[in-house]
């Protein structure tokens, strides 16, 4: 609808009163679409801003925005924070080519890259690590990004998100990107209660159009009839039909009554029939639906897809295009070691790659999930199968999102996908500036309810929850900085409290005016004879108890004795107060009245707030507690302060921050060597796969199998005292992958320690670098020789497809 005479005149205006905006959005390859617009302007006018959008609607740009006012003015910073090193390292490489490689920085934990930059790309908890350490580098810093900021809703590592933005200097502009969810207001309104003024814009128009289909029957049919017009779609009946097991025959010429077994009587029953995957891509491909992404649930189903596909002889590239992938595999993997190369099964993954096809999983090899995202980006790769994963990683969108099933293992058993979930999958689908539509293709199986598809596709409730949860390495940071009850009220601003009750809010907003009113009370009604509060709570006594025994006559006789002696003696206490031969004595009791009225409302509301705040409060005074018995901290008074092993605890991060602390403390790694305290650093950060069998066969001898029963006691008697301060404890320490870091850190060939893991390569990669990382917070932390060890076991750890980075 073209826009009246005064909608042209205003928004004139609003472009003039934004020039940078105006000339931000004309250096643009595309035309800003208004929530992104208007994004820019509230960042131009001095606000925060939340931006809720679809996935691949461009949220980036009001961060990339938000980098281009900080370089605007000389010794000004911007930081963009995103969950993921991946999504981390491909920001990275599009910065630099915008602003040169002089200007731009990298910091993921295990790359550092020009960290003193005026613009650094990071993972979030780099972010949080530099505000507990007041960090110089945040000198100058005007703007955080925070992508995927609804990663704060991850049970592990959502707190880190909730950690810097209350954190964050004052003076610093937020900006927070995340995908649509139901509750975006909730979430703005709490960003602006902790950070000021926070404009909240939320767009639930995809850039491209989805068309939604269900595979059955050899052919794309619709999910909703088209007959009955967007406003009131309808599931499309012949899918009906086939849910109830009858397949409808076709009432006219169009491509639904092209098909043999479309064309069946009504009447006869019989299986929608389901194509394998190579004759999904044929029919994917004759349509021109190419480049795909199928979704699949499991590694071992990607794997097993990509097997299918290649056995099939699906070729899906032209010579040239084999040619220019070649040619990139050789130059993203020339760092990779020839005799790692058949144990990582290069060959036939090159293989596949040629053909066009792959699979993306956490299994996979950093290197080669690199190489995958760039091909099928460059649109070499046709088809991708795919864990969930990767919706929620870097940006590879496709022309078409294939569903095979729609439900998954959740870790305990198989589970319906959420509503939420199907939208973030199938947000996939769809190239902004390449695609007309993109395309949603769910895969016929037995049993499928086309009511069911279409509830997913058509609702968008993805409600954004709190996981906050106070951790030791806060508690000691948040009290070194700003005291025991700062810090308690602090972790009362967390958005897990404001969603906990937002009432609590209003409540504590009255509490604080009620407390200004009863201090004028107390000062209208003082008295030059004596302590006439003290004289008004004896009155207000005996005015209750004659309240009571007027409305209480049928009580014993021995309790209305009891009432009775109890008043006399009040009526005496009142007759001896000095107060009492006041001659303002009345008008004094009025306020009074007016005092106690008002106290006694306002306990009843500190009563609510204690109650309905305590979950985050009450942890943290648990969490100093033990805190308290084990010496990290010190109570003087009122007064809580850091001893010299909880100023060391401040610098260790991980859900074992209090066991590393105490191994520390007592010396337990002292006599381990580089192979042996990585084993050991090792068992600290692993998690099992479900059903892993435990038991201590094949670990290490001597000294590590010491130290290793003394950390696991340790932790049973650190586990009982939490249990003793009703906190939820941690699991127990996993040893299973202990033997192969051992011989990876004294230079085992990659071959065996893959045998004797029994795990995918992209697994011990990502395990090698959390043990990394553990191995360098030690190094940082611990005295004199541990300090070279701890060094000496990360640079050991650290070589071959583990040293492998993208960047």
């Amino acid at each position: 609808m073209e826009p009246t005479p005064a909608e042209r005149y205003a928004e004139a205006r609003r472009t003039r009163e934004h020039p940078v905006t105006a000339e931000f959005a004309d250096r643009q390859r595309f035309e800003l679409d208004p929530f992104q617009v208007e994004g820019c302007r509230a960042l131009e006018d001095g606000s925060s801003v939340l931006v809720a959008a679809p996935t691949g609607a461009g949220k980036t740009i009001v961060g990339e925005f938000a980098i281009h006012l900080a370089m605007r003015t000389p010794g000004d910073k911007a930081f963009y924070t995103t969950p993921m090193k991946a999504l981390s390292n491909q920001k990275f490489r599009e910065l630099q080519d915008v602003y040169g490689a002089d200007e731009v920085g990298l910091l993921t934990g295990d790359t550092n890259i020009n960290s003193h930059a005026r613009v650094v790309v990071m993972t979030t908890e780099v972010l949080r690590n530099m505000i507990y350490a007041r960090s110089s580098a945040l000198d100058g810093l005007r703007y955080v990004v925070m992508d995927e900021v609804h990663y704060l809703a991850d049970r592990f590592r959502g707190a880190v998100w909730e950690e810097v933005i209350i954190h964050l200097p004052d003076s610093v502009r937020l900006v927070a990107l995340s995908a649509t969810v139901s509750n975006a207001e909730e979430f703005g309104d709490w960003i602006g209660t902790v950070r000021g003024d926070t404009e909240v814009i939320v767009s639930e128009t995809r850039p491209v159009p989805l068309e939604q289909h269900v595979l059955a029957r050899g052919e794309l049919l619709p999910l909703f009839d088209e007959r009955g017009g967007s406003a009131g779609a309808e599931v499309n009946r012949e899918l009906l039909r086939l849910g109830r097991g009858f397949v409808g025959g076709s009432s006219g010429g169009g491509p639904r009554g092209r098909r043999g077994r479309g064309s069946r009587p009504p009447q006869r029953p019989q299986r929608a029939g389901r194509l394998d995957r190579a004759q999904a891509i044929e029919l994917l491909e004759r349509q021109h639906l190419l480049p795909a992404i199928f979704f699949i649930f499991s590694r071992v189903g990607c794997d097993q897809a990509v097997l299918q596909v290649r056995r099939a002889g699906i070729r899906l590239t032209s010579r040239e295009e084999r040619e220019q992938i070649r040619e990139i595999v050789r130059q993203r993997t020339a760092a990779l070691q020839d005799e790692d190369l058949g144990v990582l099964g290069f060959y036939e993954w090159a293989d596949n790659l040629e053909r066009g096809i792959a699979a993306h999983h956490a299994g996979l090899l950093p290197a080669f999930k690199e190489v995958v995202e760039e091909l099928f980006q460059r649109k070499l790769v046709k088809v991708v199968f795919a864990t969930e994963t990767l919706a929620l990683g870097i940006n590879m969108p496709a022309r078409t999102v294939v569903l095979e099933k729609l439900e998954k293992f959740n870790g305990e058993a198989r589970v319906p996908i959420t509503s939420g979930e199907y939208t973030q999958l199938t947000g996939r689908a769809g190239r902004r500036g390449i695609d007309v539509e993109g395309h949603a293709v769910v895969h016929w199986s037995d049993g499928l309810d086309p009511h069911a598809v279409a509830s997913l596709a058509s609702r968008r409730t993805y409600p954004l929850n709190s996981s906050f949860r106070p951790t030791y390495n806060m508690a000691v940071n948040l009290i070194d900085q700003f005291g025991r009850d700062a810090a308690r009220e602090i972790l009362e601003s967390s958005f897990a409290q404001f969603q906990a009750d937002r009432a609590v809010v209003g409540l504590a907003r009255e509490v604080r005016r009620a407390e200004e009113s009863l201090e004028g009370y107390l000062q209208a009604m003082q008295c030059h004879l004596g302590d006439f509060a003290e004289y008004a709570g004896i009155r207000r006594e005996l005015n209750d108890l004659e309240k009571k025994a007027r409305r209480d006559r049928e009580a014993s006789k021995a309790r209305q004795e009891q009432r009775r002696q109890k008043m006399a003696n009040l009526k005496k206490q009142l007759q001896r107060h000095p107060c009492h031969q006041c001659d303002q004595r009345e008008q004094h009791a009025r306020w009074g009245e007016r005092y106690y009225k008002l106290k006694r409302q306002t306990d009843k509301q500190r009563r609510q707030i204690e109650s309905r705040t305590g979950t985050v409060a009450r942890q943290f005074d648990r969490i100093v507690d033990v805190l308290v018995a084990l010496d990290y901290v010190g109570i003087d008074g009122e007064a809580a302060a850091l001893t010299d092993a909880g100023r060391t605890m401040k610098r260790i991060y991980g859900d074992r921050d209090l066991l590393v602390a105490e191994s520390l403390r007592r010396g337990l790694w002292d006599r381990l060597d580089a192979a042996s305290l990585a084993a050991l650093a090792c068992t600290l950060v692993y998690e099992p796969r479900r059903g892993e069998q435990g038991g201590d066969f094949g670990l290490p001898r001597g000294a590590f199998r010491e130290a290793l029963d003394q950390t696991e006691r340790l932790w049973a008697d650190l586990d009982d005292l939490e249990q003793d301060h009703r906190l939820p404890g941690t699991a127990p320490l996993a040893p299973g992958l202990a033997q192969a870091m051992h011989a990876w850190a004294r230079g085992g060939l990659l071959d065996s320690v893959l045998g004797s893991a029994d795990m995918a390569a992209g697994d011990f990669v990502r395990w090698a670098k959390q043990t990394i990382d553990l191995l360098d917070q030690i190094s940082l932390v611990a005295d004199g020789e541990l300090a070279r060890t701890a060094r000496r076991a990360l640079e050991a750890v650290r070589r071959g497809i583990v040293a492998y980075s993208g960047v």
